[in-house]
């Protein structure tokens, strides 16, 4: 599903360059479930941005699905992260003129995919009722707390059926049932629906439930263990 092969990446800092990564190798397969773990500063959201074809790496291959990314033009990096990533960012990035159900809907809508109006309806309820907000559709961001809105975040990013869903710290802002409650719609989603999860967290409960563990430490992976 996603290869990366001798990743580094180097941020501009004065006439000193900063190294996030050093020599990144990785693969992850089509239905894991992944925690990439590790200190503040070890590179985990340089990482994920760059497995989310949000960043680009200074040097090194990145394949998703096979096709190699590195050549790609912005327009159809952006048609893969529509069609085929689901992000889920600590910001929320929630839309305060839209209502609940139709931030969970807009990614349907932007990509345009050839789903009916009422198969479109059956599944943002499907996942509102799953994370707990079926009675909070029509409400909009402003009316919901912290952790309503991580929800309706984490639903936003399951709902077209991505191939690949990029999470981080996705329980940071849920209490205890809640975040156990989101984790078992991702697991529930991961075993039926084939998604691959990569979480950066520092969520315990994440590591139990991971198939694969990635741990970082100054740009480089440090251990990794899959069960």
């Amino acid at each position: 599903m996603i290869t990366l092969r001798d990743i580094w990446k180097s941020y501009p800092m004065g006439k000193l360059g900063v190294d996030a990564l050093n020599g990144i190798s990785l693969e992850l397969s089509k239905g894991d479930f992944v925690s990439v773990a590790g200190p503040s500063g070890s590179g985990k959201t340089t990482l994920m941005n760059i497995i989310g074809l949000i960043d680009t790496p200074s040097s090194g291959r990145v394949l998703i699905d096979g096709k190699e990314t590195g050549n790609l033009r912005r327009k159809e990096l952006t048609r893969i992260r529509q069609e085929s990533i689901g992000f889920v960012f600590q910001s929320f990035n929630l839309l305060p003129v839209l209502t609940v159900f139709e931030n969970v809907e807009l990614p349907l809508t932007i990509a345009q995919k050839k789903t009916a109006r009422a198969e479109r309806r059956e599944r943002v309820e499907y996942l509102l009722e799953e994370v707990g907000l079926g009675d909070r559709k029509t409400h909009k961001p402003s009316e919901l707390s912290g952790g309503q809105q991580q929800r309706v975040a984490i639903a936003r990013a399951l709902v077209t059926r991505p191939k690949i869903v990029i999470a981080d710290e996705p329980t940071a802002n849920l209490d205890s049932a809640n975040g156990e409650r989101v984790l078992e719609l991702m697991k529930k989603i991961n075993q039926e629906e084939g998604t691959t999860f990569i979480f950066s967290t520092h969520d315990p409960d994440i590591w139990e439930m991971a198939n694969h563990i990635v741990f970082l430490k100054d740009g480089r992976i440090e251990s990794e263990k899959r069960r």
